[in-house]
């Protein structure tokens, strides 16, 4: 016990004594200060005694396209707990293929009386599907907000991260390591976030290499949001000259490291690859990738205080809340080759991939982290 209360008051700030107190239910402690020990427990992992335990604020769904892909998870982590600790009992319902429909997930949550639902990465970014399901949804009285994609015929709160800054901070990466046919594999067009990272890539294109109008458009490769689609994609943008590949996803972004592979090359020896998200366990893979981190942890902590607020009843305003990613550099992009045609090895930075002055270095892997803006961001991360 003693071990654990050190534990615990550590971690609130406070001393043992007072994690004692409030261990034990006794007066004399701030409203603030039980707080933090309760939280405490919570991030420790410890079970709360059963007086302390918050009763139940209601249900609140979390509807996710698949789990297949670990970024799910981790929203689907990021959000359960951010719930669990306003007293809400989060609900996963997940989409699967010949099964059901995010429609019939979301009735079915409406039938079970949640207080409010986020959709990560539904309909709403599906520039063609039909838009009025969200005003019935609103019209039953069910607050929500949506993550990664935006409409303007939906009156509800938006959370995405920055795709154009993403895309651009991984071509002027590229360019900066002397790539000059740098190809882009993502999902269909008429996905919101699959749009905005063309017009991000387009722009860098032109900004940092003069690349303008068919010849940027040329090295936009459209296909799956999976490691077959990628891999697709990144062969089709091999056979057209490119040395390097942004993918729209890290599975995406592993299958393109696979197309290189099938073709004889070496990443990142021969062609350098960039992934978006950052998913759990992929700085372990052959090579470590290089990728954009979407920024889970505080997307989904405010798509959750989005949501309660409104649930709280404090309307939410139509906007969209838009997050900074960083550029997280590890071992699958590097100089670009010199017998690459069109190319040079003029402004590449060094072999570890990292743009000159930019961003900040893991002292135990050597993945560096680059913010939107060029600046280091963020607290250094470690893996492993």
């Amino acid at each position: 016990m003693t071990a654990r209360l050190a534990d615990i008051a550590a971690q609130a700030g406070v001393s043992e004594a007072t994690v004692s107190r409030v261990l034990n239910g006794k007066p004399g402690v701030a409203a603030s200060t039980r707080q933090s020990v309760l939280a405490a427990l919570d991030v420790l992992g410890y079970e709360r005694p059963v007086r302390l335990r918050q009763r139940s604020a209601g249900l609140v769904g979390l509807i996710t396209p698949e789990l297949d892909n670990p970024i799910f998870p981790a929203f689907a982590q990021v959000i359960g707990q951010a719930l669990t600790r306003q007293g809400y009992t989060p609900v996963l319902a997940t989409q699967t293929p010949g099964g059901s429909t995010e429609d019939e997930l979301t009735e079915m949550l409406v039938d079970r009386g949640v207080a409010g639902i986020i959709f990560v990465s539904g309909l709403h970014a599906d520039t063609s599907a039909d838009m009025q399901r969200y005003e019935r949804l609103r019209a039953q009285g069910v607050p929500f907000v949506l993550i990664n994609g935006f409409s303007d015929k939906v009156r509800a709160p938006f959370v995405s991260p920055d795709d154009r800054a993403a895309v651009h901070l991984a071509v002027t990466h590229l360019a900066a390591l002397g790539h000059r046919r740098i190809g882009l594999a993502l999902g269909p067009e008429r996905y919101v976030p699959v749009q905005r990272k063309i017009e991000g890539f387009l722009a860098a294109m032109r900004e940092r290499l003069g690349l303008d109008g068919a010849g940027a458009r040329e090295l936009v490769q459209h296909s799956l949001f999976s490691l077959e689609g990628g891999q697709a994609a990144a062969a089709a943008l091999l056979e057209r000259g490119c040395t390097a590949v942004v993918c729209a996803s890290d599975m995406m972004a592993l299958g393109a490291v696979r197309a290189a592979r099938q073709r004889g090359l070496e990443v990142p020896r021969d062609v350098s690859v960039v992934g978006f998200d950052d998913s759990p366990l992929i700085a372990f893979t052959d090579p470590p990738l290089t990728t954009i981190r979407q920024p889970v942890q505080a997307m989904g902590q405010a798509a959750v205080g989005a949501l309660l607020e409104e649930v709280g009843g404090t309307p939410a305003p139509h906007s969209e809340f838009v997050f900074l990613p960083e550029l997280v550099v590890r071992g699958s992009t590097a100089a670009c080759p010199a017998e690459a045609p069109g190319t040079d090895r003029g402004g590449a930075a060094t072999l570890t991939g990292a743009v000159p002055g930019q961003g900040r270095t893991d002292a135990r892997t050597g993945a560096r982290t680059v913010g939107a803006n060029g600046a280091e961001s963020g607290e250094d991360q470690t893996w492993g």
